[in-house]
């Protein structure tokens, strides 16, 4: 076979050490290679860039093991051109893969151009899924913080969470306080929540006559104080990722004077390039964008952009993207037979963002996700409407990113008005099963 990369390497990692085979030409027009194994310190990892640099090494393929691959991306970007497989591609692929060393198989598939990289998004890119899917996980926490705060409720059979819309809310959290404090008389407890919710006051005493016993009052201060640290660390990362989806102000006229008398050029003042390509998408402008969908909020455009970014370069098409993410019919087909449409796994945090897009856009109304949802969900169900309309927003959202398009929704009767024929015979279908005789005429000539 043809050899694509003459100086490459292969990186078989692990936790605690890397495996790293460099290929390249030798005598007699046979290729070598040379294995060493590194371990997974900072030190030791730049002793193993310089020697790849030393055997002009151009490119490098590993694994995506865990998250162990990625220190050594960050080391290692900029210095090589670096893939990042998928490790059941190299599976896949036929050879002595059992029988040799993983790092030498990897090289020699990188050097034969066997191996496809992997989407690995940019720097700040990285960031922003960081802070996205922790500011995620903070969520879920306090959900689940919630829920215990809730059990223990039950056990002193206080019914609080019967009468009030939101068992966190300002009344909640002024009522629970109170029993943490020692508060035992329902009246005072009831009182607190007098004209914050809609609950009357016999009612309150009602629900928030209970035993609660010291164990009880204990459990409950710290569910709170814990429910109320979440908040508070959810609500600095919110604010930091305002901050990197807001773009640097433009310096003054006074500090664009002054760097210009310290020879210093501003950032903003680059030479203009000379191509008519539009400027690259800001994440505010694209999160801008996104807004504008219906189901999607400014959370949910945050979270999504963090996962597939601004540039839709990487992907050929809509449906590569949907495929990518994992959000797109399975392909199983045999003997012309369909077998399974099971969706792959992708990803599953952009996923999730789309799903949850989805439920919310079945919550509109006169819109055609909402109308699109419905349809669905008649004749397949809830779970399998969502995924659908969750599949329709991506779509919208890989044109609105590549074209910078502005949205317009489709409105609630486009089904009808597309398929008006097929409505006209289903209709007239319902009413002769009910025993009329139906008779069209238009709207003009009946009148």
């Amino acid at each position: 076979m043809e050899i694509l990369h003459e100086r490459c390497a292969g990186l078989d990692v692990h936790k605690k050490n890397v495996k790293a085979c460099f290929s390249g030409p030798g005598k007699g027009g046979h290729r070598t290679k040379e294995t060493r194994t590194y371990l997974t310190m900072t030190q030791t990892l730049l002793e193993m860039r310089d020697w790849l640099k030393e055997q002009g090494c151009t490119h490098i393929a590993m694994e995506a093991t865990g998250v162990y691959w990625k220190p050594i991306y960050n080391l290692l970007e900029g210095d090589f051109e670096i893939l990042v497989v998928n490790a059941h591609h190299i599976k896949t692929v036929p050879g002595r893969k059992t029988d040799v060393k993983d790092a030498e198989w990897i090289a020699d598939l990188l050097a034969h151009g066997l191996l496809s990289a992997s989407f690995i998004p940019s720097a700040p890119q990285r960031e922003l899924r960081e802070l996205t899917r922790y500011r995620t996980s903070l969520v879920e926490e306090r959900a689940r913080e919630v829920n215990r705060l809730q059990k223990t409720l039950e056990d002193t059979n206080l019914k609080l969470g019967d009468v009030v819309s939101d068992v966190m809310g300002k009344a909640s959290h002024l009522i629970l306080a109170a029993i943490v404090e020692g508060e035992t008389d329902a009246a005072r407890l009831a009182s607190l929540a007098v004209g914050r919710v809609h609950a009357s006051q016999q009612d309150l005493e009602r629900a928030l006559t209970g035993k609660v016993t010291a164990h009880h009052r204990f459990m409950l201060g710290q569910h709170l104080v814990l429910i109320e640290h979440l908040d508070e660390t959810i609500r600095h990362v919110s604010e930091e990722l305002a901050r990197r989806f807001t773009p640097p102000e433009p310096p003054t006229a006074e500090e664009g004077a002054h760097s210009s008398e310290s020879g210093q050029t501003p950032e903003s003042s680059e030479p203009a390039s000379s191509s008519d390509a539009p400027a690259p998408l800001s994440w505010q402008e694209a999160a801008e964008i996104l807004d504008q969908v219906t189901g999607i909020s400014l959370r949910v455009a945050q979270g999504l952009l963090a996962e597939i970014g601004v540039n839709m370069g990487q992907f050929p098409s809509a449906k590569h993207l949907a495929s990518w993410v994992g959000i797109c019919p399975g392909n199983h087909e045999s003997a012309g037979k369909r077998l399974s449409g099971k969706t792959r796994k992708g990803n599953p945090y952009a996923r999730r963002l789309l799903i949850q897009a989805a439920y919310a856009a079945a919550h509109s109304k006169n819109t055609y996700l909402a109308a699109q949802y419905r349809r669905i969900a008649a004749r397949r169900g809830p779970k399998r409407a969502a995924v659908a309309v969750g599949h329709s927003i991506l779509v919208i959202v890989y044109h609105l990113l590549r074209d910078r398009g502005t949205y317009q929704d489709l409105g609630g009767n486009y089904f009808d008005e597309h398929d008006q024929q097929m409505v006209q015979k289903h209709l007239v279908r319902r009413l002769e099963r009910l025993g009329y005789q139906v008779d069209l005429q238009p709207k003009s000539q009946a009148g």
